[in-house]
């Protein structure tokens, strides 16, 4: 008996350890990206930048499918020809909480002269950090129920599984944190204070999937619903701010291709490490 019991404490807390450094690992891409800011002296290309969105809308689209979305309704199985519908109202909720963000939080994005959201006293800096931490929050969210899942012995989600997401979120993760701390750089901050700035606005992602995690273990048939949240919020932020982005200017095909290779790559880490 004490020897089961030894081998049960033992799996938790290797399976707590898994969590925690899964859910870190997005947010070390982040760091990275700001870290850019010591070694580059000009902000991204406008080529580069579309490039690193597209990238980044594909991951999001190809995450929220096959790390959120399905697994979702296979969680709801048991309701029958119902089972979509867990992940039907939490993937809109999802749209309509970051669509909500979206309006009462003041944000700009850095392609943009316009700032969203209400008026505000705020410098463009610090509204262009929120712009990212907006995008970040619907990421940590799906780390963070995903790992909620693995956590709670879920069948549909594995250990792999979660880390392939995490490590999808990362590779996208890494010109966000460029994109918020080149222009603080360009802006006349400091290399260390804009490297902060760009490390603080992923910072938001762990603390989300923290959240989620929490929440999930109190109440657990909540599962699903959480899980199509964070992929509605996730095609909120895809559909609303990047594939615009995509289309300024020009290198839109560019920003399409790309799009292209982050959805496979995101989608063969799932399928490979599941």
């Amino acid at each position: 008996m004490h020897l089961t019991e030894l081998i049960f404490h033992t799996e938790k807390t290797v399976n707590d350890m898994e969590a925690f450094y899964g859910i870190l690992i997005p947010f070390l891409g982040t760091s990275l990206g700001a870290a850019c800011v010591f070694f580059m002296k000009k902000s991204l290309s406008d080529a580069v930048q579309r490039s690193l969105t597209g990238f980044a809308a594909g991951v999001m689209v190809a995450a929220s499918v096959w790390s959120l979305l399905i697994p979702a309704i296979e969680q709801s199985s048991a309701m029958g020809k119902l089972s979509f519908l867990p992940a039907f109202l939490g993937f809109w909720v999802g749209i309509l909480f970051l669509l909500l963000l979206d309006h009462v939080v003041p944000h700009l994005h850095a392609k943009s002269g316009q700032v969203e959201g209400p008026k505000s006293q705020l410098q463009r800096t610090t509204m262009m950090v929120l712009a990212v931490t907006l995008h970040n929050i619907p990421e940590g969210m799906a780390v963070g129920v995903v790992y909620a899942g693995y956590l709670s012995g879920s069948a549909q989600i594995t250990a792999a599984g979660a880390l392939a997401l995490s490590l999808g979120i990362a590779i996208q993760n890494f010109p966000e944190g460029a994109v918020v701390s080149l222009p603080l750089r360009a802006a006349g901050f400091r290399r260390k204070k804009s490297f902060i700035g760009g490390v603080l606005s992923g910072a938001v992602e762990p603390a989300a999937a923290v959240l989620t995690i929490f929440l999930s273990e109190q109440i657990t048939p909540v599962l699903p619903f959480l899980l199509s949240f964070a992929a509605g919020a996730m095609i909120y932020v895809v559909v609303a701010e990047l594939i615009p982005e995509l289309h300024e200017h020009e290198y839109s095909d560019l920003g399409t291709l790309f799009f292209s290779l982050g959805f496979v790559v995101m989608m063969i880490l799932d399928v490979a490490l599941s």
